[in-house]
């Protein structure tokens, strides 16, 4: 064979093969996004959604927040609201941690704000409440709601969230220092499951790459905690 075409062969190879090696890395890149999203679908859902009386009693009952709409709360939020409710009624807990700050959509008043006040007017009393006003974030609000049980010599506790959230919530409350945090997660009846599983992958993502960079040393910014009975 002529040379001359031996190495234009040779060329030509060497031209593709970055071609080459960016269309392999992207393949694998697509292949490992769409494991990753895989995983994290079957953690979202392989959680267990006991039944209010089967849950055992507990020091307090944590409601994590959710949007308000018109300071008032939205249906999702008041699914865990109504939950919470019926787990007081039951006996599950004396007490009931609010967790939530503005949630920047509108709002005049804080989620916890909201929460006591719809809370309230179903017949529990103020004392009963503890709010935690400052948090942003499911990492804050059980980051907060910590600091408010090891102040008050609140052991057990039962998180209330609804079952697409709960793996996440059940990790980061484990990272925040609760011992055997008891997820009381349900079913949505209001929600639309697939968007709200599809922003979960989002944001387990996101709490996996935070939860490293903890690991290592990187300190979230978090506001610093005001919380109160009300």
């Amino acid at each position: 064979m002529n040379k001359s075409k031996m190495g234009s062969g040779a060329r030509r190879r060497r031209k593709r093969s970055p071609l080459l090696l960016l269309f392999r890395i992207v393949a694998w890149m697509i292949v490992l996004g769409v494991l990753w999203c895989g995983y994290l679908l079957w953690l979202i859902n392989d959680v267990k959604r006991p039944l209010p009386r089967s849950l055992p009693k507990a020091d307090v009952i944590i409601v994590l927040g959710a949007a308000l709409w018109s300071d008032k709360p939205s249906p999702g939020l008041k699914e865990r609201l109504d939950y919470a409710f019926g787990l007081y009624k039951l006996g599950k807990a004396d007490k009931l941690i609010l967790t939530g700050g503005l949630d920047g959509n509108g709002s005049t008043i804080t989620e916890a704000e909201g929460m006591r006040r719809y809370l309230t007017a179903r017949g529990i009393p103020n004392d009963k409440l503890l709010i935690e006003n400052k948090a942003t974030s499911t990492y804050e609000n059980l980051l907060f709601s910590k600091q408010i049980t090891d102040r008050g010599g609140m052991k057990q506790v039962l998180i209330v969230t609804h079952d697409y959230h709960s793996s996440r919530a059940a990790e980061i409350a484990r990272y925040v220092g609760f011992n055997k945090p008891i997820m009381a997660s349900f079913k949505s009846k209001v929600l639309k499951i697939k968007y709200n599983q599809s922003r979960e992958v989002l944001a387990y993502t996101k709490w996996k790459a935070d939860a490293i960079a903890l690991r290592f040393g990187w300190k979230l910014k978090v506001p610093e905690i005001a919380y109160f009975n009300h």
